[in-house]
């Protein structure tokens, strides 16, 4: 016949070299697990190792030909990280749009609220509304700097 044991979630003070748990009556011996809930909604066993929470993480800002390594510490936001891009790439802040894990994600959003960790990869995108807009307002010029180009105007 097997015998069932009941899971528990705090550490017995037998596997932590008190001896027997029913002899020390539980008290001051036992540790308990701490949890942690996690971006995705997941409830786990928090980790033992102490993160610095202000470290410097590099991330991958990635577009559709090139990419980009930048530093930056974990609890930047996304909108930091589009002011960092937009010295590097000559597209204004509102022009871009982040992606993290198949999300776009917001200005104000912190990187390590949403899960960022050190050496994860983002995609950068330009906002098509404003792509359309520059590709208007490029041919609009094109055509007015044109020598041939000429208005008429009938009265």
């Amino acid at each position: 016949m097997i015998k069932l044991r009941p899971k528990r979630f705090s550490r017995s003070s037998s596997k932590l070299g008190g001896g027997g748990g029913a002899a020390n009556g539980g008290s001051g011996a036992t540790s308990e697990i701490k949890w942690e809930l996690r971006p995705g909604g997941m409830l786990v066993q928090k980790r033992e190792c102490k993160e610095n929470i202000d470290e410097i993480i590099t991330i991958r800002v990635s577009t559709v030909s090139y990419w980009h390594d930048i530093s930056i510490q974990a609890t930047s936001t996304f909108g930091e990280v589009k002011i960092l891009l937009s010295l590097l790439t000559n597209l204004e802040p509102q022009e871009q749009r982040l992606l993290f894990k198949g999300k776009e994600r917001g200005d104000e959003e912190h990187l390590h609220m949403i899960g960022v960790r050190d050496k994860d990869k983002l995609l950068m995108l330009e906002d098509p509304a404003i792509k359309e807009k520059k590709l208007l307002g490029s041919t609009r010029t094109r055509i007015i700097a044109h020598p041939n180009y000429s208005t008429i105007t009938a009265n």
